[in-house]
C-alpha cells in the first residue's frame, strides 16, 4: 500500500508521457525550460532511464510482496530465509523508505513541479539506485563511502583511549597493539581481531555500554542518521549489526562462491569496504575474512562485528580511496 501510493504519486505520473512532461492530466506538454521547443535526445535518454527504473522498482515490489506472503503462510522468520530473499527485503525497506519521502512531498497540489525540480538537482539525496544513471552509481557510492569514512579516525582514536580501561591485562595488551599497526597502515588479521571479542562483550567496549559519542561516528560509518538520541542511536545499531550478522549466516551457508561480481561487490560496500574500484577476486577474499569473523561472534559479542567495518576495512589493499 505504501509502494502504491508512492507510484501513484503526481511525481510520478508526472513522468508517464515524457521527463519534461509535468503531470499526466494536464492537456499540454509543459517544458521544465521555456523554448526548447520539445525534448532532447538527453531527455529522452533520461525518460528512457526513468521508465526503466520505475519497471526495476515495481518488480522488486513484487518479488517482496511473494516473499512476505510465504513468510506469512509458512511462518517463517526473517533469520530463516535464504541469503538472496533477505537481502532482497533488506534493500527493498531502504528504497522504499526514500521513495515515501517524495510520495509524501508530492501530496500538495501542483507539488509535483517542485518535486521533478528537486529530484533533478539533488539524485543522490532524493532518487534510488534504480534512477541513477552507471556514472551516478559510482560517482555517487564514492561520495558515501568519503562520508562514512571521516568517521573511521574517530572510531579508532576511540578504541585507543579507551584501551586502559579493559581489565584482562593481556586483551588490553591486544588492543593497543592492534590500535599501534592500525595507525601503521596494516591490515589485521582475522585471529588479531577475533582475540578482542571478550573486550566487545561488556565494559567498556560492549554495545550496551557504548558512549554517545562512539554511537555517533559509527552511526555515520553505518551510513544511519547520528542526529537521534543515544538510546535510539543504540538501538538502531544493534539493529542493523543483527541483520547484517543474519545475513552473513545465511551468506555462509549459500557460499561466496555462489554469488555473482555484482552481489560480492554489494555485500562489500554494506559491510564498509569501498568495492567499486577494488578487483572482484579481493573483493572475494575480503568477504571472506568478513565471514570468519561474523560467523565465530556470538549476539553479545555483536558490537565487535560493529566495529569490524572499520577494523578490517580501513587498510584493506586497494582502499586507498
Amino acid at each position: 500500500g505504501a509502494l502504491q501510493s508512492v507510484l501513484g504519486s503526481g511525481y510520478f505520473v508526472g513522468f508517464g508521457r515524457a521527463p519534461w512532461t509535468l503531470c499526466r492530466s494536464e492537456a499540454a506538454i509543459c517544458p521544465l525550460w521555456p523554448g526548447l521547443g520539445g525534448p532532447s535526445v538527453r531527455d529522452l535518454e533520461r525518460e528512457k532511464h526513468f521508465d526503466a527504473g520505475l519497471q526495476m522498482l515495481w518488480a522488486d515490489a513484487r518479488k517482496a510482496r511473494r516473499i512476505k506472503t510465504n513468510m506469512w503462510k509458512h511462518n517463517i522468520k526473517f533469520h530463516q530465509l535464504s541469503y538472496r530473499e533477505m537481502e532482497h527485503l533488506r534493500q527493498f525497506r531502504r528504497d522504499v523508505t526514500k521513495c515515501l519521502f517524495l510520495g509524501i512531498i508530492s501530496i500538495p497540489p501542483f507539488a509535483n513541479y517542485l518535486v521533478f525540480l528537486l529530484m533533478y538537482l539533488f539524485p543522490r539525496q532524493l532518487l534510488i539506485r534504480h534512477f541513477w544513471t552507471p556514472k551516478q552509481q559510482i560517482d555517487f557510492l564514492d561520495i558515501y563511502h568519503a562520508l562514512r569514512k571521516q568517521s573511521y579516525p574517530e572510531i579508532l582514536c576511540y578504541l585507543e583511549r579507551v584501551a586502559p580501561l579493559i581489565s584482562d591485562a593481556g586483551l588490553r595488551w591486544h588492543m593497543t597493539e592492534l590500535c599501534t599497526k592500525m595507525q601503521h597502515g596494516t591490515h589485521p588479521a582475522v585471529h588479531d581481531i577475533l582475540a578482542l571479542r571478550e573486550c566487545f562483550s561488556n565494559h567498556p567496549l560492549g554495545m550496551n555500554q557504548l558512549h554517545a559519542l562512539q554511537m555517533k561516528a559509527l552511526s555515520r560509518a553505518m551510513l544511519l542518521t547520528p542526529h537521534l538520541p543515544p538510546v535510539v542511536l543504540r538501538h538502531r545499531l544493534k539493529t542493523h549489526t543483527t541483520v547484517i550478522h543474519q545475513l552473513d549466516k545465511a551468506l555462509a551457508k549459500l557460499g561466496i562462491g555462489q554469488l555473482t561480481a555484482q552481489e560480492v561487490k554489494s555485500a562489500c560496500y554494506l559491510r564498509g569496504l569501498n568495492s567499486t574500484h577494488i578487483a572482484e577476486e579481493r573483493c572475494r577474499t575480503w568477504l571472506g575474512e568478513w565471514l570468519q569473523i561474523s560467523c565465530s561472534l556470538k549476539e553479545a559479542e555483536l558490537s565487535l562485528l560493529l566495529h569490524n567495518v572499520v577494523l578490517l576495512s580501513t587498510n584493506y589493499i586497494g582502499t586507498s580511496r
